[in-house]
């Protein structure tokens, strides 16, 4: 298996070198190894996903779909 360093997979999946250092750390990159002080990151490794990466509330865009909704019967009433 060829590993890639933490710089080259910080630059391919555009992260800092900090936050690939973390998610080897916790895990999240399958099959990552330290050797020593380095990690070695499998080269056909996937971008981990945000654990805190922002949804959009359900209910907020419910509201949202209702008021475009009232805005076209509004526009097609006056029309």
């Amino acid at each position: 298996m060829a590993y890639i360093s933490v710089a080259d997979a910080a630059k391919k999946w555009n992260l800092s070198e900090r936050s690939v250092r973390n998610y080897c750390a916790i895990g999240k990159i399958p099959n990552a190894v330290l050797a020593g002080k380095t990690w070695q990151i499998p080269e056909d490794a996937a971008k981990p996903k945000r654990t805190n990466a922002k949804t959009e509330n359900a209910l907020l865009s419910l509201l949202r779909e209702k008021a475009a909704e009232e805005r076209r019967n509004l526009s097609q009433d006056s029309g």
